[in-house]
């Protein structure tokens, strides 16, 4: 027992590394893209500025917007902003939609890796790198619009807001994924890539907080994936929602098993249809 159970830790050891190598060579590869990490701080900026200036209207007239304060409303989207920028899977769809389509999909069938957790390893490299980045452009904003930044003050609310933040990653990769290796089956994928991105920037509470949202309305969002997400841990770093913390990693956790029974599904069913020539 305890020579298989050495074995087996060994054996975890070494995928780890292997997967960590892969993660460090895209940290690496971003610094090429020099001016993609300017652009992706001005985006994360952006943001924060258009919240500042529309709600700073909207809140001259009256103190409260929902349970929202002035400050609750900024905090808020500096938080949101900065997960929503971390989110960068969208390029996972894209790259495996061109790829497929021009028969050089098979570097990722060749290389002893398991192709969703390259795309996994490569999503954590590039998040470790812009994770400095995006942190710093959101400091410095909130002490240039000297904002009374709001945060949790329970570490287990921050605990499972960072685990939910986590776990809303890794369902957007399995999901850009699932997406991407569709093109098995349908040699154009750019429709469901469209719906998608205007989907989830308006269901991840990107452009106005859910909770301003019906209440009927928020009901239903909360079955869906998108809810948990950048909104719910969003507002559990600024020390709302707390009463649906654990609910959500839950809830959160079923629709990542569910999408990866999908993923295998699909793949298992189309992928013959790939020959390796492009289409």
């Amino acid at each position: 027992m305890g020579l298989w159970w050495s074995a087996f830790i060994r054996k975890g050891v070494l995928t780890m590394r292997k997967y960590w190598e892969i993660s460090k060579i895209y940290m690496k590869t971003q610094l090429v893209w020099r001016a993609d990490v300017i652009f992706n701080m001005i985006f994360t900026i952006s943001k924060i500025l258009f919240a500042y200036l529309l709600w700073g209207i909207i809140f001259q007239k009256q103190e409260l917007v929902g349970a929202f304060t002035f400050h609750d409303m900024l905090s808020y989207y500096i938080v949101n902003s900065f997960l929503s920028q971390l989110e960068m899977s969208e390029g996972i769809s894209n790259e495996i939609h061109n790829r497929l389509r021009n028969g050089t999909f098979s570097k990722y069938i060749v290389i002893p890796v398991g192709i969703e957790r390259h795309f996994m390893a490569m999503e954590l490299g590039v998040v470790l790198f812009y994770l400095v980045f995006d942190f710093a452009a959101a400091v410095v904003w909130i002490f240039v619009f000297q904002i009374q930044f709001v945060f949790a003050d329970q570490w287990w609310v921050i605990v499972c807001g960072i685990m939910m933040a986590v776990l809303g990653m890794v369902f957007m990769v399995q999901l850009n994924y699932l997406l991407g290796i569709l093109t098995l089956r349908f040699e154009g994928i750019g429709t469901l890539l469209m719906i998608k991105n205007n989907l989830v920037s308006f269901v991840t509470g990107s452009i106005i907080p859910l909770a301003l949202f019906p209440e009927f309305a928020i009901g239903i969002l909360r079955l869906l994936p998108f809810y948990y997400v950048t909104y719910l841990p969003a507002m559990l770093l600024t020390g709302k929602c707390q009463e649906e913390a654990y609910k959500g990693i839950v809830i959160l956790v079923f629709w990542c098993v569910l999408i990866q029974v999908v993923i295998q599904i699909t793949w298992k069913k189309y992928f013959r249809n790939y020959d390796g020539v492009g289409i």
